[in-house]
């Protein structure tokens, strides 16, 4: 099998390392810096410190703080429109998924020929302009690794992706004081969403060697931090650790790809506006125990990374503890499990299931196949 995986050119880690930015400019050369935020961001202060390191490296910022949760490609357009090439030279994200995928957006589309909706029907069309810098501050879309961008489409009731390498950030700084004081409700959601990241990639059909290892690793250090990091907001060291661990979920991204819970999830985000981590935390478990004998085995062999003590254990029972400790981390972290709880009713059921089997790009990597009874009976479960 060829094998293959990009990610980012540099990455830093640790705690305070986003002084690091300043290595970073002297190496690149950058003068003026496009930063994108939200406006809560901005109001806690989590730019000044950039925007300061910045300044002493030699480099201007320009703030850009509109970018709101689940961007649309309107939402990217408006940005757009605040934007001149001429003034900047580096692209840095301070935010979460949403910030990141459209900063990554905007470094392709500054300046083009091609808009955002061309590149929702081509994502082949993207060509980076711009240097990229990713700072996240959630533990857990993995945004800061991949070459995605997801987009919410309101007149579907659903999201897409924007899928091309080139997006992928060429400096990433994954500092815990940027998370320090994230709630614990965003800890938890994101943490499940890098989780899921890790899982699906690790039992699905694109899965390598490669990705296989970033995925094992990345839900070794999330199964063994997210509730810690939920649960002892000082644990510095668990929120670290989650941040690699999102990482690890991101770049494995790269090399594999997400399956049937991301798939199922994007209908939830589209039409009921459920934040995406919590989508996939509604769904995680039951998507899992869906595809279980199709990759029990593939469950079995995570399960000895991510618990070797387990070794001597039989496959079926290890693969069976993979799936116990998602339902648990979810129940232990207090993520609403039921779709009643944001208004999602009996008769939305089929529509939710015509939305769902619509995304082929992830159900096409599942190892199971999924009908729409199929679909339809893991939706029914999480009514």
């Amino acid at each position: 099998m060829n094998s293959f995986i990009q990610v980012p050119s540099r990455l830093y880690y640790g705690q305070g390392c986003l002084e690091s930015v300043k290595e970073s400019i002297a190496r690149t050369g950058a003068k003026k810096i496009l930063v994108c935020t939200d406006k809560e961001l901005r109001k806690l202060g989590m730019t000044a410190l950039f925007e300061k390191y910045a300044a002493q490296a030699g480099a201007s910022c320009a703030v850009v703080d509109e970018i709101l949760p689940e961007p649309s490609a309107a939402g990217v357009e408006k940005t757009l429109g605040c934007v001149a090439a001429s003034d900047m030279d580096m692209i840095a994200a301070i935010g979460g998924g949403s910030v990141m995928d459209t900063a990554k957006l905007l470094s392709v589309l500054v300046g083009a020929p091609y808009t955002v909706r061309d590149l929702l029907r081509d994502p082949g069309l993207a060509r980076k302009k711009y240097t990229t810098l990713m700072v996240p501050t959630t533990c857990g879309t993995g945004s800061e690794a991949t070459g995605n961008a997801i987009l919410a489409i309101p007149e579907e009731q659903t999201k897409k992706g924007i899928v091309n390498p080139c997006m992928i950030s060429d400096e990433v700084i994954l500092d815990a004081d940027m998370i320090a004081k994230l709630p614990g409700k965003i800890v938890a959601a994101t943490g499940v969403d890098a989780l899921a990241h890790c899982v699906e990639c690790y039992t699905g059909k694109k899965a390598t060697p490669l990705s296989d290892l970033y995925a094992a690793q990345g839900a070794r250090l999330i199964f063994h931090n997210l509730e810690k990091a939920y649960n002892t907001p000082g644990d510095t060291a668990a929120r670290q650790n989650l941040l690699l661990g999102a990482f690890y979920g991101g770049a494995a991204i790269a090399g594999s790809g997400t399956t049937a819970v991301h798939a199922l999830a994007y209908p939830l985000g589209g039409r009921y506006h459920v934040a995406h981590g919590v989508s996939n935390a509604i769904l995680f478990a039951q998507v899992m125990a869906f595809n279980r004998d199709a990759c029990e085995g593939r469950l079995a062999g995570l399960c000895d990374v991510v618990y070797p003590e387990l070794a001597g254990k039989r496959g079926p029972e290890k693969a069976d503890t993979i799936i116990r400790r998602i339902a648990e981390i979810v129940k232990n972290t207090e993520i609403p499990v039921s779709l009643k709880e944001f208004g999602v009713k009996e008769e939305d059921l089929e529509d939710l299931v015509v939305a769902g089997s619509a995304q082929k790009r992830l159900l096409s990597n599942n190892m199971k196949e999924m009908s729409l009874d199929d679909i339809r009976s893991i939706y029914r479960q999480v009514l």
